[in-house]
């Protein structure tokens, strides 16, 4: 029997100083780049666009894919994209308890290991990654 996958995708938003957009999610006390699923018929980019809004309030331009992440665990697949604020002032929303810019080592130290990747692979400047993951660690 197959499983259905989910696709989401996530904004790893750099600012011009090289601070990371950081959100901390209201249901769990997570901190993590901005993201979610993608909705049906909806653009990967325009889902991006929509999801850091949504939860920043922030306008980005979306850059270019730097990371393909699958949870083995709930089959949700990941796409991850380096974005560049355009507008807006970022902060808490619905969905996030907190927004904050953050250095690199501090997504480190603040974020589960699959997060905090994405946030490494976008600023790596390579090709696009391509990791699993069990929801925290990478594996």
């Amino acid at each position: 029997m197959s499983r259905i996958h989910s696709v989401a995708v996530v904004g790893v938003v750099v600012a011009a100083d090289g601070l990371v957009l950081a959100t901390r999610r209201r249901d769990d006390g997570r901190w993590e780049p901005p993201g979610g699923i993608l909705e049906a018929g909806e653009r990967f980019e325009d889902g991006v666009r929509r999801e850091v809004h949504e939860e920043t309030g922030l306008t980005v331009r979306v850059e270019r894919l730097t990371g393909v992440y699958k949870n083995l665990l709930s089959d949700v697949v990941v796409l991850a994209y380096r974005c560049a604020p355009r507008a807006g002032t970022p902060g808490p929303q619905i969905e996030t308890s907190a927004v904050e810019w953050i250095t690199a080592e501090e997504a480190m130290r603040r974020m589960p290991p699959v997060f905090a990747a994405r946030i490494t692979d976008a600023l790596a400047g390579g090709p696009p990654a391509s990791r699993s993951h069990d929801g925290h660690d990478l594996v």
